[in-house]
């Protein structure tokens, strides 16, 4: 854990800040699936020398000097990114997943042209077509969505039939609230029977990938992925784009810089070698595949409990609950209550959600940043205890604090990686 010595002194707020930053997670239960918690090695490198460097450019082909230690570390991280993901081409400079999608759309796409991508509502993200995003003023978006909630199952005939239709330049596989595996194969066939990239955003499941307890698209022709670097992949947060054939590669570096963004943050990228370096160890393995594992264990209880639950299940790291269904309650109302308890998790909303997405149907959970902390199944069960009492005790506010001080409890028996218990 970083000293804070010389913070304390020069700006006790910001310092009041961080410790209690550090104190709710200590004490909390983390379980937005987008979130995690990075090792101290990465926490560590995060607050290196690198942070005063300037690196406009690529390895080898700077606009400033003084790189060699700058080009070494970049490198590193290429290297590590490429082998992680069996990729012939990785560009480690993209600040977040936003920058790394929009840079990947100028790269392949001329203004006007057509994505298709799935529809927010029925797992997508904003950077996907969503009409309050500034990319939509530039390229056409149109969507598909499941044909199955109850499954979870993709309309794929819908899709070839809207590819034939509307000619889009890329087809884009991925989501930030979809709980069930892609069929990446079928995907890519789409793609090539309209001329179109197949390109895959894997922001949430970056990490099971990494693992081997996701499928890589890779292994069904795609041609770029894009992901951040932080989520399952427990890195610092940043985002990462690869490409399976070095040519196209190019394009994306001119992309990235000088197109989209300047310099990169090169203490972030050499965080992003130490985080890639982890992910190799085959321990990171086993924790890929026990993130599936406790994310079922999760789903199956609540399920068990009459709580409805989006396809009914889950193939990776998240769940969606329909929490006007299950408890008479919003995702809004929801979150709040499970906040009171120490247990933090987001509103979301659900396929073809009739309400608002400030206070929407449903609630997000996954299992990434508890599976860090070494959870396994026992204890998604007793997290599943808790909300559940939660939501029985929801009016009983003495009952609601005493809970609280029960999950306190329970993760004192739970370190988070990098931060000290006596912080």
């Amino acid at each position: 854990m970083p000293n804070y010595d010389s913070l304390k002194q020069r700006d006790p707020d910001t310092y009041a800040a961080v410790r209690g930053e550090m104190q709710r997670q200590i004490e909390g239960v983390e379980l937005i699936p987008s979130e995690n918690y990075i090792s101290a090695a990465v926490m560590e490198t995060m607050a290196s020398v690198f942070n005063n460097k300037y690196s406009e450019g690529y390895p080898g082909r700077r606009y400033y000097g003084g790189q060699i230690y700058a080009d070494r570390v970049e490198s590193i991280a290429i290297d590590r990114a490429k082998q992680l993901f069996s990729a012939a081409h990785a560009n480690v400079q993209p600040h977040a997943g936003a920058p790394a999608n929009i840079a990947t759309y100028f790269a392949l796409l001329e203004p006007g042209d057509t994505v298709l991508g799935m529809d927010l509502s029925h797992g997508g993200h904003l950077t996907h077509g969503h009409p309050v995003t500034y990319i939509t003023k530039i390229f056409n978006f149109v969507r598909y969505k499941m044909q199955d909630i109850e499954t979870g199952e993709i309309d794929y005939d819908e899709m070839l039939a809207v590819a034939l239709r509307e000619k889009p330049k890329l087809i884009l596989a991925g989501f930030s609230a979809y709980p069930r595996e892609l069929d990446y194969a079928k995907m890519k066939a789409i793609a090539e029977q309209v001329g179109a990239y197949a390109v895959a955003d894997m922001a949430h499941i970056a990490g099971l990938i990494a693992g081997n307890a996701a499928r890589n698209p890779f292994d069904d022709g795609f041609d770029v992925i894009l992901s951040t670097t932080h989520k399952s992949l427990r890195g610092p947060r940043g985002g990462l784009i690869l490409t399976r054939q070095a040519e196209l590669g190019k394009k994306i570096d001119k992309a990235v810089f000088p197109g989209f963004q300047g310099g990169p943050i090169m203490q972030m990228v050499a965080a992003k070698a130490v985080a890639f370096k982890e992910a190799l160890q085959p321990e990171f393995q086993q924790y890929a595949k026990q993130i599936i594992v406790n994310a079922q264990c999760m789903a199956n209880k609540f399920m068990q409990s009459g709580a409805r639950l989006i396809t009914n299940g889950t193939d990776n790291h998240l769940l969606l609950i329909d929490c006007v269904q299950s408890w008479d309650i919003s995702g809004q109302q929801a979150e709040q209550l499970f906040d009171r308890i120490g247990i933090t998790l987001n509103k979301n909303i659900i396929a073809d959600d009739p309400r608002k997405p400030m206070d929407p149907s449903g609630v997000r959970l996954g299992t990434p940043a508890v599976t860090t902390r070494g959870m396994q199944e026992s204890e998604m069960e007793k997290l599943v205890e808790f909300m559940l009492t939660a939501v029985a005790k929801r009016d009983d506010e003495t009952a609601l604090q005493k809970l609280h001080e029960e999950v306190k409890t329970f993760c004192k028996g739970y370190p988070v990686p990098g931060i000290s218990a006596e912080c």
